[in-house]
């Protein structure tokens, strides 16, 4: 082995080694079973499983499949850093993406330089959502955040004072990705008003 060869499968593994702390990054939302909290890296993988069950329903007719799938598993490591950025939490998401951008520089630095290269421009790639495969990255990213709290009984919709207005201006970009989806989660989150596990919007407010 060559020493250039040496340096960047060294590289790729301390890369390697510093993602496995995704796992101990805990999220609002809740599994389905125990309700104890989910980790990152497991929405990561629930996440990739609902790409790859529901491409056929993006509004893309021909979605590079591997690009989004590529762009949703590095797309939450910044969170080593910088944590999981409770989406309703008006204090908390100012400044989310200078924290979660110099995040991406340290982690994806790890690498050699051509692979730095190549995740951060996944990284971009997502949080401009202007791609369809962005778009419909994100659709699902927040279908499968929605869909955990439906089946919890908006475990953490009512612990954190969510209310039914918020969550649809809050997702209302999954209808970029997916207009199938989307409809099947208004559906979905009607429902939750309706159950009792999200709360409606305030009087006066729609």
């Amino acid at each position: 082995m060559s020493s250039a060869t040496a340096d960047r499968l060294a590289r790729q593994i301390e890369f390697l080694v510093e993602v496995d702390k995704l796992k101990e990054v805990l999220r609002r939302t809740v599994v389905t079973q125990s309700r104890r909290a989910e980790n990152s890296a497991e929405h990561t993988w629930h996440l990739c499983l609902v790409v790859v069950t529901l491409a056929e329903h993006a509004n893309a007719p021909q979605l590079d499949l591997l690009r989004v799938l590529r762009m949703l598993l590095i797309h939450d490591l910044v969170e080593i850093d910088a944590g999981d950025t409770f989406a309703y939490d008006a204090a908390a998401m100012v400044g989310q993406h200078e924290r979660e951008a110099r995040a991406a520089e340290r982690i994806f630095g790890l690498l050699p330089p051509d692979q730095t290269a190549e995740y951060r421009a996944l990284w971009d790639e997502f949080e401009a959502h202007t791609t369809p495969e962005a778009q419909f990255a994100l659709a699902c990213d927040r279908f499968q955040a929605m869909l955990l709290n439906a089946r919890t009984e908006g475990h953490a919709w009512k612990k954190h004072g969510v209310t039914h207005d918020r969550v649809l201006a809050r997702n209302a970009a999954v209808q970029d990705g997916s207009q199938a989806i989307w409809e099947y989660a208004t559906r979905m989150i009607g429902e939750s008003v309706a159950q009792g596990h999200l709360p409606p919007a305030p009087a006066g407010r729609k």
